[in-house]
């Protein structure tokens, strides 16, 4: 054996030396094996059901099918990915110990759980910035809610940034260094332990969507918090006579059962409503507009306190999501962190399995919290889980 060969066998054993030759599982007994079986199962399961909920909410209700809510439907098919493809293929390996389905399909699942774990983080970003702007611009918000191509182009560059951020390293790593790291009967990505790429990565991956996530929290309730001491939002000021800020003002918010035309045409009875009163009453008294004004004064009021309730409830269905997205991932990017700069070796393989479960764990509750923090999610689900209950409670609430 020559020098050169004898030196790339021991560059090779250093390296593996630092990877688990075993997934980061302990053996097991027979029965706890089937318990951790059954529980994973459950897991995809309750994925893969809860996000098709979703998805047939969106085929079934068109109430459901405006701007805004086309993110969540982005989140849930991420999300029902993780649990028809990225669960069940770990599972015989997180049990077993080995990956027995070859180095292709290996570096499929790889490439196929990092972007869909990402692509969802980004969506929950998405989701957090369409309601910033639903509440603190509330005005030019609704002026594009027919408007589908910046939704649409914004849901794409998220599956492409996703993809970005893990998959080429994923793909083509160990051609670059010129080496593998990765024993046959193991599948991980090749960067496992490599801690500068972990440390930027997580970055972008978690701590700047954290990041952008708090701020558009904080900027919402601020912004309730200064509408609620002003006894008025901003964004419904009244503006100069026969400007267009009226119709602005007196649009329906989605989900109302006002039109746009009952809208105009309170705008139009403003207008005449002054005409018609000089031309039938002989005293000057009897002009007074000041019925009309107060009238139209609750009016507004009661708009304005609608859209104060409507963004209160935002703020807290937003703060739950996100709360939930932060303690199922801060522990897992953490741990990585440390995992990658002492190489595994200050890391139980324990704490680092359960941290990972927990990315996951996130994609199955993700469809739970929808109807807890959305009416029409609730109606939805409500018709096609419950078809009878929806119909008796949509007859009592129909007028006679």
């Amino acid at each position: 054996m020559d020098n050169s060969t004898a030196e790339t066998l021991h560059v090779a054993g250093a390296l593996n030396e630092t990877l688990p030759t075993q997934p980061p599982s302990p053996e097991f007994s027979l029965g706890v094996l089937v318990l951790l079986a059954f529980l994973m199962a459950l897991l995809a399961l309750v994925t893969i059901l809860g996000n098709v909920l979703v998805i047939l909410a969106f085929i079934m209700d068109r109430n459901l099918r405006h701007r805004s809510n086309y993110y969540f439907l982005n989140l849930a098919i991420s999300d029902f990915a993780v649990g028809a493809f990225c669960i069940p293929l770990y599972i015989p390996y997180c049990l077993t110990g080995k990956w027995l389905l070859g180095r292709s399909i290996c570096k499929l699942w790889l490439a196929l759980d990092y972007l869909l774990c990402t692509a969802s983080v980004f969506n929950i970003v998405l989701i957090s910035y369409d309601r910033f702007l639903s509440v603190t611009k509330a005005v030019s918000y609704r002026a594009q809610q027919g408007i589908m191509s910046n939704p649409v182009i914004k849901m794409v560059a998220i599956w492409v940034f996703a993809f970005l951020l893990y998959c080429p390293a994923i793909l083509f790593w160990e051609h670059v260094a010129g080496y593998s790291v990765v024993a046959a009967d193991q599948c991980h990505a090749e960067f496992f332990d490599n801690w500068y790429f972990l440390l930027c990565a997580s970055t972008l991956e978690f701590l700047v969507p954290l990041l952008s996530v708090t701020y558009f929290n904080v900027h919402i309730f601020h912004n309730i918090q200064r509408r609620q001491r002003h006894g008025s939002t901003q964004d419904y000021q009244p503006a100069r006579r026969d400007s267009l800020s009226w119709r602005f003002c007196l649009l329906p918010r989605p989900g109302t059962s006002s039109s746009l035309s009952e809208a105009e045409d309170s705008v139009s009875s403003l207008r005449s409503w002054r005409p018609a009163v000089m031309a039938n009453s002989p005293s000057p008294t009897q002009t007074s507009p000041t019925p009309l004004k107060r009238d139209f004064s609750v009016s507004f009021r009661s708009r304005t306190g609608s859209k104060l309730q409507q963004d209160k409830k935002i703020a807290r269905s937003l703060a739950i999501i996100v709360c939930v997205f932060a303690i199922c991932w801060a522990p897992y990017t953490l741990l990585m962190i440390i995992r990658g700069a002492c190489k595994g070796k200050c890391i139980h393989n324990s704490l680092y399995e359960i941290t990972f479960w927990l990315l996951w764990i996130n994609s199955s509750l993700n469809p739970i919290l929808y109807p807890v923090c959305h009416m029409r999610f609730r109606m939805a689900f409500m018709k096609i889980l419950c078809p009878k209950m929806f119909a008796t409670l949509r007859s009592r609430n129909t007028p006679s």
